[in-house]
């Protein structure tokens, strides 16, 4: 009995010290990684001398809003930003509906040609054709500097039908179908107006997935846009921080002035396009984690 006690008491020492370590573990993973995000922020709202100074560590110096001010009234970074959302609408959008179209009909036991597409949409997860035969095919098809060059080659992805395909099997029973078919709908009836309504969450990890991935686009609008009028706002960030250069108009008379604003800017372009993202995901990150969920269920 005196044995027994002791060992649930150094269980529960133990089990306390691990707790203690675990969540001392966390807070440190989360300051490692908040303070890059605080200090970029901080930079670009202190006081542009001490910013060129080097004296911001954590927190801002002073305080200054003029490089957001600057910002925001260059046409590029409106123009780059409209760019960005364009891809990002209509990237998902069609990435859903190309998605849904061709990951229901894998889902159903009765598609003869299930097997064969199934073959077809696995081989691209592990072979891949590279860069130049996709430089080449842009080309021919004409997409070559053009919106849809960013759009149309990432219009459906391997993973993302499958994961959806696993979702249909394990979410819509043949049952139905085969009652819906008894009551006269057809295919694309019975996935109008049956299988979307039940689909929300698969819907919800698609629009997650793809619209972080087109907002973050970066290499292939480097590669498929040569106007800058339709480059998205990640190549206009490299262009700032990779190249430093900054060619935002800048009203002023002192070199100094423009100098220490130029500097600033880099980082609050920095803010401002991974803001909306930031804004964005955690309300949907739980997706993230549902749509491995799903993608991990095998029958």
């Amino acid at each position: 009995m005196v044995k027994a006690k002791r060992l649930r008491v150094r269980t529960s020492a133990l089990e306390k010290f691990n707790s203690i370590l675990i969540n001392s573990f966390l807070v440190f993973t989360v300051l490692i990684t908040l303070y890059p995000f605080v200090w970029v922020l901080s930079m670009s709202i202190s006081d542009p001398g001490e910013v060129i100074r080097g004296r911001v560590w954590l927190f801002p110096e002073g305080f200054s809003l003029r490089s957001y001010e600057l910002l925001l009234h260059d046409k590029n970074v409106w123009i780059s930003l409209y760019n960005t959302v364009w891809y990002a609408v209509v990237g998902t959008a069609l990435n859903i509906v190309m998605t849904i179209t061709f990951a229901y009909p894998l889902s159903r036991k009765d598609f003869f040609l299930r097997s064969p597409l199934m073959l077809f949409t696995a081989i691209p997860m592990f072979f891949s054709g590279g860069l130049i035969p996709l430089f080449l095919l842009v080309i021919s098809l004409g997409l070559y500097n053009t919106q849809w060059a960013i759009v149309i080659p990432a219009a459906m992805a391997s993973w993302n039908v499958i994961i959806t395909r696993v979702f249909f099997q394990s979410n819509i029973p043949e049952a139905l179908a085969d009652s819906a078919k008894m009551d006269g709908a057809s295919d694309i009836g019975f996935l109008w107006k049956v299988v979307l309504p039940l689909s929300g969450p698969i819907i919800a990890v698609l629009v997650v997935f793809n619209f972080v991935g087109f907002w973050n686009t970066f290499f292939n609008a480097l590669i498929f846009l040569s106007s800058s009028n339709l480059q998205p706002l990640q190549v206009l960030l490299q262009k700032v921080l990779i190249n430093h250069t900054v060619n935002f108009s800048m009203p002023m008379t002192k070199g100094v002035e423009t100098m220490m604003l130029g500097m600033q800017m880099r980082y609050a372009i920095i803010i401002f396009s991974v803001a909306p993202i930031l804004l964005f995901y955690p309300f949907l990150q739980k997706y993230f984690a549902k749509g491995y969920m799903i993608g991990a269920i095998k029958e």
